[in-house]
Order: C-alpha cells, then structure tokens, then sequence
C-alpha cells in the first residue's frame, strides 16, 4: 500500500512538473511527459505500473480516458459547427472511413503487420487525441475556422476510433471462434451498441440537466455526482460492449453542454484540472510501463510506416473528405498536416494489445512500442512546425497577446487607440450601442453585447485575448468581470479600476476583484475626473542608453505609469501591489497631464538625481557612520 501511494506521488510530481515545464519553455507537454516517464520506468526503473498496479492498471487507464472524452465533450458548443460544420462532418463521415482504410493498407504492406493487427490499429489510428490539439492550437493561435475544425475533428474522432477497434477485435475474435463468421454477423451488432450506449449518454445528460437547475443536487455535491455519473455511464455501456463507453461520455458531454445548464459555468475549473492530472498521470503510467524489449522490436520498416502517416494516409484522408468542400484550399493543406495523435491512442493500444496476444495474433505486443512511435513522431512533427505551416498557409492568427476592454468610456476608447498604435490586438465589450458610438467613430474593434453573457463566448473569438481590463462606470460589475474571467486568462491577468473613494462602496473583497491598475490603485472616478481634465497616454520605448529613470524625468511629476509591453507583444501593468522590471526594448505606457515637462523642469529634475547618486561625505570620527557621542 505504501509503495503505491509513493507511485502515485512520484506519477503527481512528474506529471504536473512536465507539464509546467512545457509551460515555460513552450515545448509541447505530451513530450516532455512521455521523456518523463520513459526515464522513470524502462530507463532508471524508478517504478513499473504493471507491477505496482497489477489488475487495477486497465481499469484506472480507461476510466482516465472516459473522463477525458467528456471533459472535451463538454467543451464543445453545436453553435460552434457555423464556423466548422461542413469540414466537421465530411472528416466523421467520409474521414473516418478513408483513415481506417489508408492506415490498413499503410500497416499491412509498409509496416508488415499482419491482415488482423493492420487492421485493429489502423481503426485506432483515426483518432487525432483533443489532449494535444487542443493545447497546440492554443499556444500556436490558428484562425478560428481551422482550428474549431480540428478540436471538434479530435473530440468527435475518439470515440469512432475506439469503436473501429472493437469492431476489428470482435470480428477477428469471433473469426477464431467462428470459422466463417460474416462482417455482416459482426458489424450490426456492434453498431446497435453504441447507439445504445449514445442514448444512455444523452439520457444520463438530460436528467443532469433536469436535476441541477432545480435544486434536486446541492451545490457542493454537484461536481461528485456529475463525476460519478460519467463513470457509471461508461462503466454500464462497456457491460453493452466493450470500449461502447466512450462514445457513450462522449455523446454525455456533448449533449450536457448544449442543453443550457448554468450551474455547470462554475465547475469548469474543476473539470478542467481534473482533465490535466488525468491527462499527465495517464501518460507517466504508460511511458513508464514500456518494455526495452518491445523497443528492440522496432524495425526500419516501421519507420517507413510512420512517414507513409505523415506524408500519405493523413493528407490523403482529408484532401478526398474535403473534395467540394466550402473549406478553403489553404486550410485543407493545414488541416491535411495537423494531426497529432495522444492518450486514446496509446490506451487502447495497450488494451487491445494483451487481447491480440491472447487470440494468437504475436503483432499485437508491437502495438505499445509503435503507438508511442507514432505519438511522439505526430506531436514532434506537427507540434514544432505548426506555427512555419500557419504562418505559410496563412491561416495565423494574431501572434502578439490581445487586450479585451469590458466597457466603452473616454478613458477606454484613449487606452485603445494607445494599444492599437503599438500593434496589440484590441477588442472593446459593451452591452450599450450608445456607448459603443465613440468606439465605432474612433473606428476600433468592438462587440456589442453582454460580456458575461455566454452567448458572447461564441459569437466572440476570446482566443486572441490574453488580457482583461474591466473598466466601466461600475466598480461592482467590474469585479464580476474580473472574477468571471480570471479562470480562463488567469487571475494575474484581470484588472480592473481601483476601489472608489467612497467608504460607502468600498465592500469588494480583493479575493473578488481583479488586479487594481495602476500603483495608486486609481478609481472609476479619478480616470473620470482627469480625463475631463485632458490627461493622456504616452508611450515612452526605453533603451540601453534611455532607462526608465531617464523617462521618468521627461514625463510629468503626477504622471502615473499603466504598463510596460515588452518586445514580444507581453503586457505587464503597473498595480498597487506590483511592479515589473522595465528593462532596455520595453515601451512604457503612463497616463499624465496634458502639458508636456518644461526644460527648466526637466533640467531641476536631472540635477536632483545626479546629487542623489553623489556618495556622501564621511564622518570624521573614521568612517564608522555612528554618531559621536557628546563628551
């Protein structure tokens, strides 16, 4: 027992640790996790899952997978497939199949497996794996379009993938059992399960949906429920058939996020740590239970098998799905590219692996070593190039980190002319057309609607906003913007207005509120006041030769400093409880009066720093610094 929780331990701190490594260098995550447990398991053997776990290994992988699938279920909105729809469908219809055919005949004449092996693991390969599209496409900011494409293609895709598999296994088992057994005796049966397991799926969502509304569940056990609920289904629907579970959360999640439920907004960041921990721990097992032997059985035809993925199956599948299409050219070439493979594949292969062996199939131990092969070739090859391949097809979207203004007031509108001149991404929210009017005849981006509505979600591109300033004449409401959105562009990443003079409204605990901007926490009424008064913006580019000492003495004495945006396009603002290290290639973004320093001003201001720095006289008594005593 103490060994096993030493194993989880050590599977924590390697997982969640890859990860924020993968955060800081911008290296693909997957990567890092497999390098991980990879050295962990086969190469120090730190740990061995099988042994640790034993019998209990299977079961924990698959219902890591199951929450997974419904955790990128629930991502996905139908309203998005306006966007998507027509190349969605065409790559599940059409893709599916064409995958499934191109992968066999791939594995069978290029990698050398056999009829069956070739077979099973081209049904598994048609899956694109969400846990590594989804964080590729945010670090790499793809145009809407293509990259709603390929979430929803991987989402979807998964369970179709697993399915193919069964149907390949059950087929080929009840060939063995059944000499002369017909596809026609196999399919329908199967096919008839997993619909039966997606109406089980969508059942089990509508009386979520029913339930949580009216207050049949008490807040704190909603997430408990809904996470027992999803294990329940999927355990049920794999009594059905086998791996019929995963279409079945997959459809639950779907459903459940199109049905409206409100009370689901707030265990969104539950779900979605629950998804990374799963995501990391799922993936150190299987790296670490690799075997050096299995490895050795990797042969130069494989190798030939994972360029005919890369260079034919892959763009073949899509160019014929897509024939007719409304897609773009450019974006069926990206989209003919992109197409890493992660966690489904690697678990099902390492189910059906053991029932390939059991019915004589001797391919089937390869499986493991090849859908690592294929997984961390597909995430080395697209992870690293596609940004060069966005950036050649031109279906890149803003690379420098956007700003998004909730509130249309004076003092926003001469922000964003600001942000827009330094070339930053801006988009002004307000719910008001009247107030909208100066924006549209300064002619900045703008959205009219309700910025907590969650319509604006969908109607509305967030991606390209890394950065929320909450600035409108209500101080209360900037708050719940701030605390709204602090769990999807981060909390040190919201800000908004400082409290208000008044000792009658200053009620908002700091927990509730977004970052105060500037660092004397400036109110709604003080920005009001001065821009009456006509203070402006000004941006100052700090150098090797002009520092920001040197720019504090040119600017005026009440200047008050916003933010600092670095060469990269990064915002860093200036708070009441931080302040970050200008430094040479920065520009500097302050608010001040409108009249600019006079040189007799500046001249006074620049003497009184050079006699700051002058070293001051030593006392005579030896250069202690202590005070002499009086005799």
């Amino acid at each position: 027992m103490e060994s096993q929780a030493l194993v989880i331990a050590t599977v924590g701190v390697l997982g969640i640790g890859a990860q924020w490594v993968a955060w800081r260098t911008g290296w693909p995550a997957i990567v890092l996790m497999l390098l991980a447990g990879f050295l962990a398991g086969p190469v120090f053997g730190i740990f061995d899952p099988e042994e640790t776990f034993g019998d209990l290994l299977e079961p924990m992988i698959g219902l890591g997978v199951a929450l997974i699938l419904f955790e990128g279920g629930l991502s996905l909105d139908l309203r998005e497939l306006r966007h998507s729809g027509d190349g969605v469908w065409r790559l599940v219809v059409f893709g599916v199949p064409l995958g499934w055919l191109f992968g066999a005949l791939a594995a069978y004449y290029v990698a050398g497996l056999v009829w069956p092996v070739a077979i099973l693991f081209a049904g598994i390969l048609v899956v694109t794996g969400p846990t590594v599209v989804i964080p590729m496409l945010r670090q790499s900011s793809v145009q809407t379009r293509p990259a709603s494409t390929l979430k929803w293609e991987a989402i979807v895709n998964d369970p179709f993938g697993a399915l193919a598999a069964v149907i390949a296994y059950e087929y080929f088992r009840i060939a063995a059992e059944t000499p002369g057994a017909s596809v026609f005796e196999v399919v329908p049966p199967l096919i008839f399960a997993a619909i039966i397991a997606g109406l089980l799926g969508f059942a089990a969502a509508a009386a979520i949906a029913w339930a949580f509304p009216r207050g049949a569940v008490p807040e704190y056990l909603k997430v408990p429920v809904l996470f027992t609920t999803v294990i329940g289904v999927f355990v049920i629907s794999n009594k059905i058939e086998h791996e019929a579970g995963l279409v079945a959360v997959t459809v639950m999640g779907i459903a459940l996020a199109n049905m409206n439920v409100s009370s689901l907004r707030s265990i969104h960041p539950f779900k979605e740590n629950i998804a990374v921990i799963l995501v990391s721990g799922i993936f150190i097992l299987l790296s670490a239970g690799l075997d050096f032997e299995e490895l050795r059985d990797f042969e130069w035809r494989f190798g030939l098998f994972l360029l005919a993925l890369l260079f034919l199956v892959r763009p073949a599948t899509v160019l014929l799905s897509l024939l007719g299409s409304s897609v773009p050219w450019n974006e069926r070439l990206f989209l003919a590219w992109i197409a890493p493979r992660g966690i489904v594949l690697v678990a099902i292969c390492g189910l059906f692996a053991l029932r390939l062996n059991e019915l004589g199939y001797g391919d089937g131990s390869i499986l493991v070593g090849l859908s690592f092969a294929v997984v961390v070739t597909t995430i080395i090859a697209h992870g690293f190039t596609v940004d060069f391949v966005a950036k050649l097809l031109k279906v890149k979207g803003d690379t420098r980190p956007g700003l998004l203004i909730a509130g249309s007031t004076p003092w926003t509108i001469a922000l964003a002319k600001q942000m827009l001149e330094l070339k930053t991404p801006v988009m002004i929210v307000d719910s008001s057309w009247q107030r909208l009017a100066a924006a549209r005849r300064a002619g900045l981006p703008y959205y009219h609607g309700e910025i907590l509505n969650e319509a604006t979600e969908h109607n509305l591109d967030l991606g390209p906003y890394q950065v929320l300033v909450a600035a409108t004449d209500n101080e209360a409401y900037n708050a719940l913007v701030c605390n709204e959105f602090a769990h999807e562009v981060g909390r040190d990443s919201v800000y908004q207005l400082g409290d208000s003079d008044d000792e009658d409204h200053r009620a908002l605990p700091e927990s509730l509120r977004g970052r105060s901007l500037f660092e004397s926490g400036f109110g709604v009424g003080d920005v009001q006041e001065r821009q009456q008064q006509g203070w402006v913006f000004r941006r100052t580019k700090l150098s090797d030769q002009f520092d920001f000492e040197d720019a504090q003495e040119k600017l005026p004495d009440s200047t008050h400093m916003l933010l600092l945006l670095r060469e990269s396009g990064r915002m860093r603002f200036f708070t009441h409880a931080a302040r970050p290290e200008p430094r040479a290639g920065d520009v500097i973004v302050s608010y001040s009066p409108p009249q600019p320093k006079t040189a007799d001003e500046m001249t006074a201001k620049r003497e009184a720093r050079k006699d700051s720095k002058k070293p001051k006289d030593k006392p005579k008594d030896g250069g202690s610094g202590a005070r002499p005593k009086p005799a």
